[in-house]
């Protein structure tokens, strides 16, 4: 499966982003989705992450209660709806496929090419 991630930008502290992953291939509802994010000099980190089935999500608890992951198969997306953005979320984010539900950058095998997000304080 290929992924393009899109929707990122630059946001005051407290706005909204809404970050859209557009998968092709005719596989994509057979994969866990996750969105992770990777701030300069740090290791890429999970963010959250959707069933299969979008019947199960996960979230760091960093952003748990600020962000959404959703997922429509018929549309072959998933987006991230962030809410409440802060400074510390700034990073470049990335939407990634995985055979089964993880939180663990190794386990997902497919990458999107990643979008900025950029929180003004």
């Amino acid at each position: 499966v290929q992924l393009q991630a899109s929707g990122g930008g630059l946001v005051q502290a407290g706005g909204s982003l809404r970050l859209s992953c557009a998968a092709s291939g005719r596989t994509f509802s057979s994969y866990c989705m996750g969105w992770f994010r990777q701030a300069p000099g740090k290791e890429r980190e999970f963010v959250a992450a959707i069933s299969w089935s979008g019947g199960s999500t996960y979230y760091a608890d960093s952003v748990k209660g600020r962000f959404t992951i959703s997922r429509d198969n018929a549309k072959n997306t998933v987006t991230l709806q962030m809410n409440s953005l802060k400074p510390e979320d700034t990073a470049v984010y990335y939407c990634a496929a995985s055979a089964f539900i993880s939180r663990d950058v190794p386990d997902f095998g497919f990458w999107g090419q990643g979008t900025q997000v950029t929180v003004s304080s």
